[in-house]
């Protein structure tokens, strides 16, 4: 399944994730609303709440009742080890294989970044 044809919460879950990963939520760190994010997004607020539930039953959030959602201790870690294993084994190959058909060596890539 390419990255275009996933599910809108997969996408949102992917979103969250990165942000978790680059520290704009940060360990113990409230993330906003389910609402708020929706709002924020455009996004249906169940479709929201879908991408939160993974991250609760992956256990990188917590969830205080009449409180919120919170970022729990070691989440950026797991998923960045976990995003890291899912680049190696799902997307690198598509990637490396794309690069053969379009004769593109890996220095040239070096050499624009």
């Amino acid at each position: 399944m390419t990255k275009q044809s996933r599910p809108v919460y997969l996408k949102l879950r992917d979103q969250i994730a990165a942000s978790i990963i680059e520290g704009e939520y940060r360990e113990g760190q409230m993330l906003p609303s389910v609402r708020a994010f929706a709002a924020q997004e455009g996004a249906n607020p169940l479709t929201v709440a879908k991408a939160y539930e993974q991250f609760q039953t992956d256990g990188l959030i917590e969830v205080q009742r009449g409180v919120g959602m919170f970022v729990v201790p070691g989440a950026a870690d797991k998923l960045r080890h976990s995003e890291r294993e899912q680049f190696i084994k799902e997307e690198w190959p598509e990637i490396r294989a794309r690069m053969k058909r379009l004769d593109i060596a890996p220095s040239e890539l070096l050499e624009t970044a």
